[in-house]
């Protein structure tokens, strides 16, 4: 008989890297990043420092000189799973604030190999 895997969602967002550790904390005291199976890991992230490039449309008051040019930045792309639809709930109210620009959330699943008797 076949098994339905639980839900699983990949939350994928952008920081600055001086935030990486604050919202580490914060998506794991959510819940976020705890890995189910034999060895039940928690806190699990991926975080790859990534160049991030935007021009500005508009002026910022206190820099003049950059609207229009083109700026790069390094920042983290952090990816994590969270295992119910309220650990998601939760994991982005922590984000709020603190996170550049959207959240990205991919609902996964698992394809298991069924063997019939």
């Amino acid at each position: 008989m076949a098994s339905v895997a639980a839900a699983r969602f990949k939350l994928v967002f952008f920081v600055p890297p001086s935030s990486l550790p604050t919202c580490k904390a914060a998506m794991f005291a959510a819940g976020a990043g705890h890995y189910p199976g034999p060895r039940n890991y928690t806190e699990c992230c991926f975080a790859s420092m990534v160049p991030v490039s935007f021009a500005l449309e508009t002026q910022r008051p206190h820099i003049p000189e950059t609207m229009g040019v083109l700026e790069e930045v390094q920042e983290a792309r952090v990816e994590t799973i969270c295992l119910s639809e309220e650990v998601v709930r939760r994991a982005v109210e922590a984000l709020k604030g603190q996170v550049r620009g959207n959240l990205e959330l991919w609902a996964a699943f698992t394809l298991r190999r069924v063997v019939m008797d």
